[in-house]
């Protein structure tokens, strides 16, 4: 494969990682006698910072809570991460590449990952929705307002403009 030529865009994987995950199944023996189907609350977010010139970390972070008659039978919580390349792209196309098309790289590894823990329990797998990330990118946006700073953030954790 030919290396790109200055000034061509370029976008690289770099990696993809599960960052973190927990578990807690704090009513544990008795949840499992209970025979009443569980709720389920699940609570996604998505934040990105740069690394290093060029290179950024988006992470999307899903919260998973299913109670059973009020009590918590499980709770987790994983943080599946990429890093990517990203150079000579415009500024203007930076933003939703990392809130949009990043997440749509990283969510299929983090929804194998929290099944793939949750059957490890003894639970039956939860299988999290496909994400409209664009929808969930614009409808962020439109919440900040839009004379908010980008949600885009250095390597120090500030926000770039």
């Amino acid at each position: 494969m030919a290396e790109p030529t200055a000034g061509q865009p370029t976008f690289n994987i770099q990696r993809i990682y599960l960052k973190d995950a927990s578990l807690e199944i704090p009513n544990a023996p008795q949840i499992f006698l209970e025979t009443e189907p569980p709720t389920v609350e699940v609570q996604l977010d998505v934040s990105n910072a740069a690394v290093l010139d060029a290179i950024y970390e988006v992470t999307v972070t899903v919260t998973v809570t299913t109670r059973v008659k009020e009590q918590v039978a499980f709770l987790v919580e994983a943080k599946q991460g990429g890093i990517f390349e990203i150079r000579d792209v415009p500024a203007e196309q930076i933003e939703p590449l990392l809130g949009i098309v990043c997440p749509n790289i990283v969510y299929p590894y983090l929804r194998a990952n929290l099944s793939d823990l949750i059957t490890r329990t003894g639970f039956p797998p939860i299988h999290l929705a496909e994400i409209n990330f664009e929808a969930f990118f614009n409808q962020r946006k439109a919440s900040l307002g839009a004379d908010q700073p980008s949600s885009l953030l250095d390597a120090t954790g500030t926000p770039l403009q």
